[in-house]
């Protein structure tokens, strides 16, 4: 028996309120094993690429443009190298425009964004027709308070630190979830408990008028 039990024996909530693994939560695919960090080197790329566009534009203020020309001229600098160093040993130059968009790739990728957005779009459409009152309050009101946080801060910051929060806290709670689980149940629990004191000792004690009788 796990020691995340309660007094009464009954096993602890999981925090999600789901049986199913975290993995499968999050499709069970390629975006879960690097949300996961099942994929440990393309997940350590996109935190650190990550990083490194954040620090350029927040930290080290950069401009898009002239980072996109040097990245450019440095590009362009290895690809003269790359080829006239393979002219001179006898072998073929390298031929990145069909390694980078190949006809394949690129149709998977379109097919794969385009199955996303009809499912966001179709999703939001459900919503903004309110038939579920839940789900389209929680929307506006996620809207609103997303908008007040980004006038708070700049969108790279905020598309930064939901990016770092995705790739962290996920592989952290997998990993820890036994104990989160445990004490997310026992502080729920001694919050509950918090609340009746301070209904039975405060709230109970305060004097009410006389109920007032009906008339016949």
């Amino acid at each position: 028996m796990s020691r995340y039990y309660s007094s009464s024996s009954s096993p602890i909530k999981r925090l999600l309120g789901q049986d199913r693994p975290l993995h499968a939560l999050f499709g069970g695919g390629k975006v879960a094993d690097i949300i996961l960090w099942r994929d440990k080197r393309v997940s350590a790329s996109i935190l650190a690429g990550v990083s490194i566009i954040w620090t350029l534009f927040e930290v080290l203020e950069y401009n898009f443009l002239s980072l996109l020309c040097h990245i450019s001229i440095t590009a362009m600098l290895l690809v003269f190298i790359w080829s006239n160093g393979a002219a001179l040993l006898g072998q073929p130059p390298p031929k990145i425009p069909e390694l980078i968009l190949s006809e394949k790739a690129f149709t998977r990728v379109a097919l794969t964004f385009r199955a996303k957005l009809t499912q966001f779009l179709s999703l939001l459409h459900y919503v903004a027709c309110g038939k579920d009152l839940k789900w389209f309050l929680l929307t506006v009101l996620s809207l609103w308070i997303l908008s007040v946080i980004g006038s708070w801060c700049s969108t790279i910051s905020l598309l930064f630190f939901v990016l770092v929060c995705g790739l962290t806290i996920p592989a952290l709670y997998e990993r820890y979830e036994e104990e989160v689980d445990y004490l997310a149940s026992r502080g729920s629990q001694d919050l509950k408990e918090f609340f009746k004191r301070v209904d039975s000792r405060v709230l109970e004690r305060i004097p009410r008028g006389p109920a007032k009788r009906k008339s016949n």
